[in-house]
């Protein structure tokens, strides 16, 4: 037996699945039935990709009644927030529906002597490497619009969500999307090198940490294999003094805080106008109280453990150095934290910049809030970061909101909301962020390539 992956749970350290990775040769031979399989795919009608797809898309919600233990028991999310279908189903759909309108031929121009275009056309094979933090909605970011595109797509799913990819490969295998054109696979992370910096991939798409990323642009260095890659984040909000103070503080907490602080867009500090600060902290300290940790299987969870305790380890070890570094923290030890995967939110305040918990990412229940006095203040604390993902703004004044979002150096700026992608925006960063391109129109462009048509037509 060859090198096995294990997800372990966090709900008591039991392993929960195990599998097998590929062999090279293995490996290179899915790659090469995915390849065998491209042409034929593209072929067919636009309209037939989508459609199976998105009758894929619909199996899955099917499922959704066992998906949502399985997570917890994978990576914790309490049940009663009842799985990712929505948001799964909200994107493939938005994809769907403008896929025409996307890969559409662009027209250049046509008189009596030239017909001139340019074509949408696929790149060929997409490597997707999936994160399990939100293992099926980041996914189905890049695997929907590969395959409406005319790709074919290879699945490597992270090992702490190992059985997310068997799942939407049975789903979409059931409805007729060829197992060539689909693949989800188990690979180790010297056999994927192999297949990068082999060819094996036309274009490849990355979700996970910066290190993962630096890695996947070294193995395809030299290759001309397209990256796109969607890394960590340091998401600052910023309370402006005209905001809306309740809605902030339920929005930019539950940003921070929701999934065990998990999100790759979640909330990691906050900087709040000097006239609302003492405000805004008493109200989020208030709200955080009110958390129930525990068992994610428990209804009555609100927030779940950490997927891992290397995780939580590294929250803890921010927070203590924060804490000994003059930080205050707010949040009594919870009686279900065990020092372990269980894990108490945290709100923290007197920090600064020279704090690792205000720059390194966090990814877990702790956020710093910092009191601002102006405007151009908050723009330079909220660029004083190697991240660039979100930025959420509260201000009741929308030309406010774009000055200083212009200011921003981030991907994404909200006003009056927080933690959300909306399909119709292209999902992208800056920094050390990476240079990924999902969703919107521009997520069809970045998994297709142009080609010119300039047609001399034979007039004599």
């Amino acid at each position: 037996m060859g090198q096995m992956l294990k997800c372990v749970s966090p709900i008591d350290g039991s392993v929960f699945a195990e599998r097998e990775v590929l062999s090279r040769d293995a490996a290179l031979e899915a790659a090469a039935r995915s390849r065998a399989a491209q042409a034929e795919w593209a072929a067919r009608p636009l309209q037939e990709r989508i459609d199976l797809v998105m009758a894929g898309v619909a199996v899955v919600g099917a499922m959704n009644d066992e998906i949502v233990p399985e997570l917890a028991h994978m990576m914790g999310r309490p049940v009663r927030y009842g799985g990712e279908f929505g948001g799964f189903n909200e994107r493939a759909s938005h994809m769907a529906q403008i896929a025409e309108a996307s890969l559409a031929d662009i027209a250049v121009g046509e008189d009596e002597t030239f017909k001139r275009y340019i074509k949408r056309i696929p790149h060929g094979v997409v490597f997707v490497v999936a994160p399990w933090n939100y293992p099926y909605m980041t996914a189905i970011n890049t695997v929907a619009p590969a395959l409406i595109a005319g790709n074919t797509v290879i699945l490597k799913h992270a090992t702490q969500t190992l059985l997310v990819g068997e799942r939407m490969a049975q789903a979409f295998h059931s409805v007729g999307i060829p197992e060539d054109v689909f693949q989800n696979v188990f690979l180790s992370h010297d056999v994927t090198n192999d297949l990068i910096s082999g060819n094996a991939f036309d274009f490849v798409n990355f979700t996970g940490s910066v290190g993962g990323g630096q890695a996947m642009e070294r193995a395809a260095a030299g290759t001309f294999t397209g990256v796109g890659t969607e890394l960590g984040g340091k998401d600052p909000g910023y309370v402006m003094d005209d905001a809306d103070l309740d809605a902030a503080v339920e929005t930019l907490i539950d940003g921070a805080m929701f999934n065990s602080g998990q999100c790759c867009c979640g909330i990691e500090r906050i900087y709040v106008h000097e006239s609302l600060y003492d405000d805004f902290v008493a109200k989020a300290v208030d709200v955080v109280k009110g958390y129930k940790l525990g068992n994610p299987l428990d209804s009555d969870t609100t927030i779940g453990p950490m997927a891992n305790v290397r995780f939580a380890k590294e929250v803890r070890a921010q927070i203590a150095e924060a804490v000994a570094a003059g930080a205050v923290a707010h949040i009594d030890t919870f009686p279900e934290d065990d020092g372990g995967a269980y894990l108490t939110p945290q709100i923290l305040t007197n920090v600064t910049h020279d704090m690792r918990v205000m720059q390194d990412e966090s990814f877990g229940p702790v956020v710093g809030i910092m009191k601002v006095s102006s405007d151009d203040e908050a723009i330079a604390l909220m660029n004083d970061s190697e991240f660039g993902l979100t930025a959420s703004l509260w201000t009741r004044d929308v030309d406010r909101a774009e000055r200083v979002g212009d200011a921003i150096e981030t991907g994404t700026v909200f006003m009056n909301r927080a933690d959300y992608l909306d399909p119709g925006l292209c999902w992208t960063g800056c920094k050390n962020t990476g240079r990924g391109g999902g969703l919107s129109v521009i997520g069809y462009h970045n998994l297709t390539r142009p080609k010119s048509y300039h047609l001399k037509k034979v007039t004599g």
